[in-house]
């Protein structure tokens, strides 16, 4: 098996490791952040030829600052380049009814045109992949090879993090849909609980 990854496992993990360091602030708090039941599926056609094969994160609930165990592999059938639009659906649980927040500071429901610039924002070209991708040779950037990608089970250190006000506690989900010239490559639905403890 290749060690790499799609463009949506690329996302959910270089993504989800740099976003917090790159675009959020850190800051020194008296409370912890718990990310809880956290679940995930493909929300593709069968035919999309970016999927995610299997996606595990431990401990339950996730501690922030803290570290998890993850381990993930996806698989594309076709090469992914520049550019990749994505569209992003967040939603909270208000009163038993799903309301979607909207896009706020590139946060929320948005539409990113390409993903791939938001990767070179996160990640400049040159830089190294951060930890664990570069150890297993993991590509961060655009564009990404047909194959077969996975991260073994690794160690990761989640920082601190300021969450927008609007994110407070409470349960969410969101949708992510990556296209390429109008075609759709791959979706991804994610759902999880976020609530602060002393």
């Amino acid at each position: 098996m290749t060690h790499g990854q799609g463009i949506l496992f690329s996302f959910c993990i270089a993504s989800l490791l740099t976003l917090s360091a790159c675009t959020w602030h850190s800051k020194q708090r008296e409370k912890t952040l718990l990310l809880s039941s956290f679940a995930w599926k493909n929300c593709g056609a069968p035919d999309d030829p970016a999927v995610m094969k299997s996606l595990s994160i431990q401990p339950d609930p996730i501690k922030i600052p803290g570290k998890v165990v993850a381990s993930a592999s996806g698989k594309t059938t076709v090469p992914l380049a520049s550019p990749l639009s994505m569209n992003v659906s967040l939603e909270k649980e208000v009163a038993g009814f799903w309301v979607k927040i909207p896009c706020l500071e590139q946060l929320g429901s948005c539409h990113y045109p390409d993903g791939c610039s938001l990767l070179d924002m996160l990640i400049p070209p040159g830089q190294e992949c951060p930890e664990p991708l570069h150890t297993y040779g993991i590509p961060c950037h655009c564009p990404f090879k047909a194959g077969d990608y996975s991260l073994p089970q690794s160690e990761i250190k989640l920082p601190d993090i300021e969450l927008p006000f609007w994110l407070t506690n409470g349960n969410y989900r969101a949708q992510g849909v990556v296209a390429s010239n109008g075609k759709e490559m791959g979706c991804l639905k994610v759902a999880l609980s976020v609530h602060s403890a002393k």
